[in-house]
């Protein structure tokens, strides 16, 4: 239960600072600046709970990880449960935080940080598109968590490889779809604001499943070999 619980505060913590960072400030950051508060917020997460949980804060993660043969299907089910749950209280936060601030006008107005495409996209792109891009930045960042866990000598440096490379798919993301690679982290914002967010969440659920699934049968077949 203490690794679950940490799976839902870690969670919590990415989609409060990282979708808050988008809703609140996005205007001021810029794409940069919201991509550095989702790669921080694992930073800071890995370094806290990564020995208790392993910091996976991600169902994708999670996923490559079973796969991988490095976590239990029990523990994949309640590690992807109490992700959606940390990752809905995070987003709950946020929506009380903004609806505290008048000048805001509301979540509704702000937004919560939610994924998109089409017109929901600041470039337009389709759902095609939308698909390819969220699984081969999911591929990346999956496979990126499953090379650097891999040894334990790579312990200190894991929490700041995995967040650098958190920022860096956003960076090429937000434009796009404002990048999922996180199915909790979609699917929290698109249960408050309903709507559009809520018809294409499906998405950025199966799009980030798919990548992540590529990514530990690539790298469990790679590193099978290299033994």
């Amino acid at each position: 239960m203490k690794r679950y619980v940490s799976e839902l505060i870690g969670t919590m913590v990415l989609v409060l600072f990282g979708c808050g960072s988008a809703a609140v400030a996005g205007t001021v950051l810029g794409n940069l600046g919201i991509a550095m508060a989702f790669g921080l917020s694992i930073v800071a997460m890995a370094y806290v709970i990564g020995d208790i949980s392993g910091c996976h804060i991600n169902p994708a993660v999670s996923i490559g990880m079973w796969i991988d043969g490095r976590l239990e299907a029990k523990d994949l089910v309640m590690y992807i449960l109490f992700q959606c749950i940390g990752a809905i209280i995070g987003i709950a936060l946020l929506a009380v935080i903004i609806n505290s601030a008048p000048s805001l006008g509301g979540y509704a107005a702000t937004g919560l940080g939610q994924n998109g495409f089409g017109s929901a996209s600041s470039v337009g792109i389709d759902v095609i598109g939308a698909i390819i891009v969220e699984i081969i930045l999911t591929f990346v960042f999956v496979f990126t968590v499953l090379g650097v866990t891999k040894k334990a000598e790579n312990a200190a440096v894991a929490g700041i490889v995995i967040g650098l490379t958190l920022t860096f798919v956003h960076i090429m993301g937000i434009p796009l779809t404002g990048t999922s690679v996180n199915p909790a982290r979609s699917l929290a914002p698109a249960l408050f604001l309903g709507g559009q967010a809520l018809q294409q969440v499906w998405v950025f659920i199966l799009a980030p499943v798919v990548g992540a699934v590529i990514a530990g049968l690539l790298f469990k077949g790679l590193s099978a070999e290299d033994a």
